[in-house]
């Protein structure tokens, strides 16, 4: 028959696998206190929820010359589309730029509401091949707010952007357009010209 340990040694049993325990969780809970800070950067800098951090690596990387690609060329075409029948001028202010791929470039895109109305406008970017979308960076565009124009108003509007080094080769011409949207779509009627058809067209 197997003798029971006395009560005193067996509370210094218990007392020892408590203390035991405790330093695993103080451990374990440092480690995972630790780990949280690089989970955390990396977490922030995929999403770019911590806008300073990112912003301020965008511009390290901007202004480093080293990214600039000096061995290849590529042709970068601009072009414009007015969505609907509008009393709009839009268009590139150059048809085409050829840039060394991680130079900083600029351009610009002129805008005119030949209306007698106030406008409210969005341009939506596209690529083409749609492959190269995500190696063109736009650093600064006229796209990322809206554009408001009084009537006969004119405006040229700035967009900087970096082709990025890393655009496969086999892409040698790339085409950035942007379609131009009206915002507030009841000005048609609202201006008189109550025409179903035009109405109809602008809301497909």
């Amino acid at each position: 028959m197997t003798q029971e340990a006395p009560p005193q040694e067996q509370q210094k049993k218990k007392i020892f696998r408590t203390a035991m325990l405790a330093s695993v969780v103080v451990v374990g809970m440092f480690g995972f206190a630790f780990a949280l800070v690089p989970l955390y950067n990396l977490i922030c800098d995929v999403t770019g929820i911590n806008s300073l951090f990112t912003q301020e690596k965008r511009i390290r990387i901007d202004a480093d010359d080293s990214q600039i690609d000096k061995s290849r060329l590529v042709k970068l075409e601009f072009d414009a589309t007015i969505n609907g029948d509008l009393d709009w001028e839009f268009q590139p202010t150059q048809r085409s730029a050829t840039v060394h791929p991680g130079q900083m470039m600029q351009t610009t895109y002129l805008l005119k509401n030949n209306t007698d109305q106030v406008i409210s406008t969005q341009s939506i970017p596209g690529v083409t091949p749609w492959q190269a979308t995500e190696f063109i960076k736009k650093v600064e565009c006229f796209c990322f707010e809206t554009q408001t124009l009084q009537p006969g108003e004119a405006k040229e509007m700035g967009l900087t952007y970096v082709i990025d080094p890393d655009l496969p080769e086999q892409y040698s011409t790339v085409t950035l357009s942007y379609t131009i949207m009206n915002l507030d779509r009841s000005s048609i009627v609202n201006g008189g010209q109550n025409d179903a058809a035009k109405v109809a067209e602008l809301n497909k």
